[in-house]
């Protein structure tokens, strides 16, 4: 057995997490996932500024402090903090352990930045980063020549669990299943305490106000067992896991460049307190291509809130939209203006009473989103609906990103580990890969026998986990009983989603059943429109759009309540 931890699912996360994670209980391989779609983007600015910048520099501060602990207890470490420059994070860490007097032996991979070949590649102009997505070979070839320490760039998330796993257990590319369940894994673990009780639908039901992090118990079939440090806060159940299998999946064929792992046949049970096991997962070949990901400047935004409070609201807000309109002439390339109407009748409190009025700027000209906006709003002080004014001062517009998805062969990318004595070592890509179809939908369960129902929230018998890919949204909903599984599969159709999300109501969705997890998981195409850097909507990541639809009333057979 491989017993693996996360101390991080984002760049930000819990700074004690490393500290935590080594002292709580053994370990054989700590991780920590660093790098997201705006994390790239975010280290492609840094790395204009300085181009020994690129990294995640939080974690090099955790390892000043818990360097020595790790090399003490034998725990080897894997990361993907390098970021866009992983060998500058190698050295760095080289340096660090001199200084400490610390004998540690560092690997990286490399190999996944495209841009300086984005021309020949075919890839767009006007580039920050470029990425190449790389899979678990190359940390597990840093791994098996002794690395106690591996940095990577952009790999997929999953691989800083599976790469252990395969330089540990001795797999191959051939071994699809064991690979998967890895995988399988890997994506658990990947967002830290979301496998833990962190984010999780039904909170109240567990005390998470310090969930702990996840640890994978993985075997040589790959199976796993998820659990976590003994006294942590948080719970591992089969719904906190999941929840997590279902975050920012699409279909059932989950694609990586090592191996596409088949979420309709995950199995998981409850193993005993705060231990879930998960098997039966089946792999299939790997696609040709490799997901790049791709980041660029898009333009400026700029964004204004106007407070309004009281009687007529639609008439103030209808005022201040053709001022401002007349204001900005000529008016910015995009102008969206949003009402969110939180008020309350006859409130107790202004605020309570008040609503904000949303002013949403875009352009390619720095000068159409700055001064001119924050003028054409603060002129109108003495000048508009009663009761004028602004929650902030309008600042001089900012740079918002754009992401998109590309993709390139796989023997494109030279896919590369750097081994502790200076080796360099070419990770030939998988030769056997085959183009994915869809996969068959699974039969529906018997639907549930025809009874009196009630209009009620459906989160009173549903969970939901919801999240980004780029511009569209994912959302998992779970039943959390049998009877609730049989009427879910039948009663949550695109139609009806579109109903309760009328913002998805033109949206191209597609629908996965994953009956083992009594699940049913949406894609909803472009709903996110260029991605979270761009912030085109209220919640740019869609991770609350799951809370939503939990909210939304339908008419719920009474024998589930």
């Amino acid at each position: 057995m491989l017993r693996i931890g996360n101390a991080s699912g984002f760049y930000g996360d819990r700074f004690a997490a490393f500290r935590e994670m080594l002292t709580g209980g053994p370990l054989d391989v700590l991780t920590g996932d660093y790098l997201a779609e705006l994390t790239m983007l975010i280290l492609a600015r840094d790395r204009l500024k300085d181009h020994q910048l690129g990294y995640a520099k939080t974690f090099l501060r955790q390892l000043e402090e818990c360097l020595g602990l790790a090399v003490d207890r034998g725990v080897r470490i894997v990361v993907n903090a390098g970021g866009l420059n992983p060998g500058r994070l190698a050295d760095a860490i080289g340096e660090l352990a001199d200084k400490q007097g610390i004998a540690v032996r560092v690997g990286h991979v490399t190999g996944d930045d495209l841009l300086p070949r984005a021309e020949a590649l075919g890839l767009p102009n006007g580039l920050l980063a470029a990425n190449a997505y790389l899979g678990a070979w190359g940390i597990a070839e840093c791994l098996r020549g002794g690395a106690d320490i591996v940095v990577t760039g952009r790999v997929t998330d999953a691989a800083l669990v599976a790469g252990p796993a395969a330089a540990h257990f001795g797999w191959g590319p051939g071994d699809l299943d064991a690979l998967a369940g890895a995988v399988v894994a890997g994506h658990v673990l990947e967002c830290g305490t979301q496998a833990t009780g962190g984010n999780y639908a039904f909170f109240r039901e567990h005390d998470v106000t310090r969930p702990g992090f996840p640890i994978a118990e993985i075997h040589a079939d790959g199976s796993s067992v998820i659990t976590k440090h003994p006294g942590t806060g948080g719970a591992v159940t089969t719904e906190t896991v999941t929840a997590q299998l279902l975050y920012e999946t699409g279909g059932a064929r989950y694609a990586g460049p090592d191996v596409t792992a088949r979420l309709d046949t995950v199995r998981i049970g409850q193993d005993g307190p705060d231990r879930v096991r998960i098997d039966g997962v089946r792999g299939e070949a790997p696609p040709p291509t490799l997901k790049v990901g791709l980041n660029r400047i898009g333009g400026w935004r700029n964004e204004v809130l106007f407070v309004l409070t009281g009687l007529d609201i639609e008439a103030k807000a209808e005022l201040v939209q053709e001022q401002v309109a007349a204001a900005l002439d000529p008016a910015p390339a995009e102008v969206r203006w949003t009402l969110a109407r939180t008020d309350h009748p006859d409130a107790a409190t202004e605020e309570t009473a008040s609503v904000l009025l949303r002013l949403a700027v875009k352009d390619p000209d720095q000068k159409a989103v700055g001064r001119a906006v924050g003028t054409a709003a603060v002129e109108l002080g003495l000048a508009s609906y009663p009761g004028f004014h602004l929650s902030a001062l309008p600042g001089p517009g900012t740079p918002y990103g754009v992401f998109e998805s590309g993709y390139v062969h796989a023997h494109l990318v030279e896919h590369t580990a750097v081994l502790p004595d200076g080796t360099t070592v070419v990770l030939p890509p998988p030769t056997v890969t085959c183009e994915l179809a869809p996969a068959e939908q699974p039969p529906l369960p018997d639907p549930l026998a025809p009874g009196p129902t009630r209009r009620a929230p459906l989160g009173l018998v549903a969970g939901a986990r919801s999240g980004d890919k780029g511009g569209d949204a994912n959302l998992g909903v779970w039943a959390r009983t049998e009877p609730g599984w049989r009427w879910l599969a039948h009663t949550l159709t695109v139609d009806l989603l579109r109903e309760l999300l009328p913002e998805a109501a033109g949206l191209e969705i597609s629908r996965q059943l994953l009956p083992n997890l009594r699940a049913v998981n949406f894609t909803l195409t472009g709903l996110l429109g260029q991605g979270v850097a761009a912030q085109e909507r209220f919640d740019p990541q869609a991770k609350a759009l799951g809370e939503w639809l939990r909210a939304r009333h339908l008419d719920i057979p009474e024998a589930l309540l």
